[in-house]
């Protein structure tokens, strides 16, 4: 199973969306929000949710995440922005990219919503980031197998790139795979 930790903080214009579309493509997966200390609708939005397992915690993305993951249920972890919905296909990509038993873990091809052409060029930049050093960011709904995630204590408390720093920690059990299903993302 696929548990999905999303970590919040005043995401009401963007989480419903956000759990909408998980939810249309994989209705068995695990789904954590792990609220930062809103004080907007978010809360409220995902316990409209049924199902969905909502939690507090202290503001902090690492801390968030960490919380939902040691409370998660499934053998794949998979953290997603709440301002980014998964394209169609996304838990038959990761169920047939964990079969390799020297994957640690991945993300998906980056995109942004907007059309406009300005936002290609960043998306050409991160391909070529992913494609040369193999370095997600958390935008791109980075997955991990559970047992990678333990190993290495999860994410670490730090106040930026903890997703960078888990990627390389990630690397060093294993190898990271870039799907081609994309994780679109707001332009913010």
């Amino acid at each position: 199973m696929i548990s999905i930790i999303i970590p919040v903080l005043n995401e009401e214009a963007h989480l419903g969306s956000c759990i909408e579309a998980v939810r249309q493509n994989d209705a068995s997966c695990e789904i954590i929000i792990v609220d930062g200390g809103s004080f907007d609708r978010t809360i409220e939005i995902a316990e409209s949710f049924q199902g969905v397992k909502v939690m507090k915690t202290p503001k902090g993305r690492g801390l968030q995440m960490n919380a939902g993951a040691f409370s998660a249920a499934g053998d794949i972890l998979l953290f997603l922005h709440a301002d980014t919905t998964l394209e169609d296909g996304w838990g038959r990509a990761i169920a047939s990219a964990v079969k390799d038993s020297s994957l640690a873990g991945g993300a998906f091809t980056f995109a942004i919503k907007n059309p406009a052409k300005k936002y290609r060029a960043v998306e050409q930049w991160v391909k070529f980031r992913c494609l040369l050093f193999r370095l997600p960011y958390g935008d791109q709904a980075i997955f991990v197998k559970r047992e990678v995630f333990q190993k290495l204590g999860g994410y670490k408390n730090i106040p930026l790139m903890e997703d960078v720093d888990l990627v390389e920690r990630m690397k060093r059990l294993g190898r990271i795979v870039i799907l081609e299903t994309r994780a679109l993302t707001s332009e913010r």
